[in-house]
């Protein structure tokens, strides 16, 4: 399919929708987004995997970086796109996560042929995926040079916010030894499953922190998310493991949060017990003191009157603050209707950030 980057950006949007792109299986729309930018001669195209770049060559004193996936979540009957009854919203998969927010991309791409910063747009795959295959983190390191700027902006839903930095996750097997024994003469042996239970009553009872970094707060999470343990109906179960997920605001880094971790886990009073870090991905600083983002916060929040506030998952601006880039994430959409079998995009949030970026590069 051919995708027609000068239509308005709401029809561009549904164009991206009706290209199925699930994790794995992005080569044909990036095949499409590869030839609507190879038609614009202002920008150099490049590809790894299905992974596409357009940059700008103007020498510009500084220079921007605009990303986002091109990859969704598998489809559930809602590809192709529709309008909602009331005209107001596009309604299929990754209307949210995130082709409204490539189509902005897209649609600046091939229209801004003098921008005031020259401007690296950046088109990648395999972002829903395992962290060791995302296509940003495969560009990072095959072409490090390509991802080379002073500023970046990740297009990923924020209700036309901007959402800066983003909180670190991480994901750890608590594993809590016993002594196997028959369940008739359980007295024989060590239930692991019940000596889980300090853990379960530590990590129901913790009071997630909010800390405030460059300004913004940052609300933690810490969760039980898995439990496992048992091999028969009539065996004491001599191992149990209980997997906890960290969700750490940018202020510590990988280091720091596996020492908290650490500790809140040994402060409950386990009689027999590991720890084995299975996750980790750091978070990122806002940023928001650099004169490009401040200047970016600017022009929205005079277009909008919305004031940044905190990312408080995870997303790809963790990997541009591993580049020294700092990152925000902008770009229309509610992130709470991302994934859902109804997903679907207000086409006032598409309009109103293309136009806001449109104003802040031009």
């Amino acid at each position: 399919m051919q995708l027609d980057p000068f239509a308005p950006v709401a029809e561009l949007t549904r164009q991206l929708i009706d290209i199925p792109s699930v994790s794995g299986d992005e080569m044909a729309i990036a095949d499409a987004v590869e030839a609507a930018l190879s038609a614009s001669p202002h920008l150099e195209v490049l590809r790894d995997g299905n992974a596409v770049v357009a940059r700008t060559s103007l020498g510009r004193a500084r220079r921007v970086i605009i990303a986002g996936h091109l990859d969704t979540v598998p489809i559930k009957d809602n590809v192709p796109s529709t309008l909602s009854d009331d005209g107001t919203e596009i309604v299929g998969r990754g209307s949210v996560d995130m082709k409204a927010g490539v189509a902005v991309a897209l649609s600046l791409a091939v229209e801004l042929t003098d921008p005031v910063h020259d401007v690296t747009w950046v088109f990648y795959d395999l972002e829903e995926v395992e962290a060791t295959r995302n296509g940003l983190g495969r560009v990072s390191r095959n072409h490090p040079e390509w991802l080379e700027g002073h500023f970046a902006i990740l297009g990923e839903p924020t209700s036309g916010v901007i959402e800066g930095g983003c909180n670190g996750t991480l994901r750890a097997d608590v594993r809590i030894g016993g002594v196997a024994a028959h369940s008739a003469r359980s007295w024989k042996g060590v239930n692991a499953i019940h000596g889980a239970a300090p853990l379960l009553a530590t990590l129901a009872t913790y009071t997630a922190e909010t800390l405030t970094v460059d300004g913004l707060d940052y609300r933690e999470g810490l969760n039980a998310v898995g439990i496992r343990g048992g091999i028969a109906g009539n065996v004491v179960p001599d191992e149990c493991v209980v997997t906890v997920n960290y969700r750490f605001a940018p202020a510590w880094s990988i280091e720091e949060a596996q020492d908290r971790l650490k500790h809140i886990v040994a402060g409950a009073g386990l009689a027999d017990w590991d720890l084995t870090f299975t996750d980790l991905s750091p978070g990122a600083r806002p940023g928001l003191d650099d004169a490009l983002a401040a200047d970016f916060v600017r022009a929205v929040t005079t277009a909008s009157g919305s004031e940044p506030r905190a990312k408080l998952g995870w997303t790809d601006v963790a990997r541009f603050g591993e580049l020294g880039i700092p990152a925000v994430n902008f770009g229309p959409g509610d992130p709470e209707r991302a994934h859902a079998d109804d997903e679907r995009c207000p086409i006032s949030d598409i309009e109103t950030c293309r136009a806001a970026l449109a104003a802040w590069l031009t």
